[in-house]
């Protein structure tokens, strides 16, 4: 008679849980873009990556989330060193007893009955994601869901709910991985020693995600899109000293040397790639300032003085610059700028620029930025639909920190962990694949 019943609970607790993912489904899913997104600075298509937009949660949702602001303190606060600290101790705790098991590659959403959401509990119970004895044992409940989320959120995976290969692989981990990545975020964190008073900006290049910090807290969060494994962000502290409205793109050195110039090098195609990038090209920067155009048609593309060459893309709505770009003095010639391909920034990775950063929502910055100057957001918003050329120069720099942490805590008791991105924790590729 017991048997009964549990089956019929089961069964109850199965279709339930169907029944309310397909109308979570039936809420969240937006139709998909046509529009590719362009991998290197948004540009034309340079990159034939993979860009589609995935379908499988809504957009809205996942914009709102990267844009708000979390609980606690902002990545670099030193009041973050207190929660590390204590971090570091429970995961060395954990470790010491033995750590956690890899769980299968089976992928599970809400509703679905599997032995494999035993392994999945017990994983998400050793991160204090989800309590103990919540729920059925094998059944992928609401419980399960609400604890695969805050394990997604913890590590900048869209909280979807749904168990996919990226989140089994970032629960599969090892413990001695993360704990060596406190360890050493621990010391990253106390060297960088971001001010307490004033504000500063900060780019988390392993997170692809940008900070305005105004004395200890967060004003706002933004989404980026940092370099790619081949082409990193660098790391380095500068300050924020110009606004550019509507500017020309200047083309960057990796991009002229591995994208452009080699569909220059066709002769019985320039002229169409001309055309269709609506690029400019100079002898060097005192032929561009004094207007003075080359012929592509008269260049060698083969010859090494092309590295040495000025390319110039007008602004308008291809140019990957958006409208807006941020400058800050630095030996690496990258920048923080709009971009007119959004989408990107809902995808869990983002690590496709040729090192400069996209910055999502960034009115929002700019106005804060621009403050000083008398700016507010419409004016901001005011020049994208005047298309007017500006340069404004700050009154006051703010700050800016360009830096690579893949693990802080928070005082809530949440261990952050984000993709070795550039494979620079020592911890293999364990934390670097996801």
């Amino acid at each position: 008679m017991v048997t009964v019943r549990r089956d019929i609970r089961d069964l109850f607790v199965r279709a339930a849980g169907v029944a309310a993912f397909s109308v979570l489904c039936a809420l969240s899913t937006a139709p998909a873009s046509a529009q590719n997104v362009a991998n290197i600075d948004n540009w034309l298509k340079f990159d034939d990556g993979s860009g589609e937009w995935d379908p499988g949660f809504d957009r809205s949702f996942a914009k709102q989330w990267e844009s708000q602001p979390q609980r606690g303190y902002p990545t670099l606060s030193a009041e973050n060193l207190g929660p590390m600290k204590a971090a570091v101790r429970r995961y060395a705790d954990i470790v010491a007893q033995g750590g956690w098991e890899n769980l299968p590659l089976v992928e599970l959403k809400l509703g679905m009955t599997n032995p494999a959401v035993v392994a999945l509990r017990r994983r998400l119970e050793m991160e204090s994601d989800m309590s103990q004895d919540a729920g059925y044992a094998q059944t992928f409940d609401s419980y399960v869901e609400k604890g695969v989320k805050r394990f997604q959120t913890r590590n900048g995976l869209t909280p979807t709910g749904v168990l996919d290969k990226a989140t089994i692989t970032a629960l599969n981990v090892p413990a001695s991985a993360r704990l060596r990545q406190l360890r050493t975020n621990l010391v990253r964190i106390e060297s960088l020693a971001a001010p307490s008073k004033g504000r500063y900006v900060v780019v988390n290049i392993p997170a692809a995600q940008i900070e305005a910090v105004e004395n200890d807290e967060v004003v706002s969060r933004h989404a980026g899109v940092v370099g790619k494994i081949d082409r990193p962000t660098p790391i380095l502290k500068s300050a924020i000293h110009e606004v550019n409205f509507n500017k020309e793109w200047i083309l960057p050195p990796t991009v002229i040397t591995q994208d452009f110039v080699p569909k220059l090098r066709d002769p019985s195609k320039i002229a169409e790639v001309i055309k269709r990038y609506g690029v400019d090209i100079y002898q060097d920067y005192n032929g561009y300032v004094k207007k003075r155009p080359l012929d592509p048609m008269q260049v060698d593309w083969n010859s090494p003085e092309v590295k040495g060459y000025f390319f110039a893309q007008k602004p308008g709505e291809e140019n990957p610059l958006g409208f807006l770009k941020i400058n800050f003095f630095n030996p690496y010639s990258v920048y923080m700028h709009d971009t007119p391909g959004k989408s990107i920034f809902a995808k869990n990775f983002r690590a496709e620029s040729s090192g400069c950063v996209r910055v999502q929502n960034i009115p929002q910055l700019a106005a804060w930025l621009l403050r000083d100057n008398g700016w507010d957001l419409t004016r901001v918003n005011g020049m994208k639909q005047s298309g007017e050329t500006l340069n404004v120069q700050l009154k006051q720099r703010v700050p800016l920190y360009f830096a690579y942490v893949t693990s802080w805590a928070t005082p809530d008791g949440m261990a952050q962990f984000r993709r070795d991105l550039y494979n620079r924790d020592g911890v293999g590729a364990t934390a670097t694949a996801y």
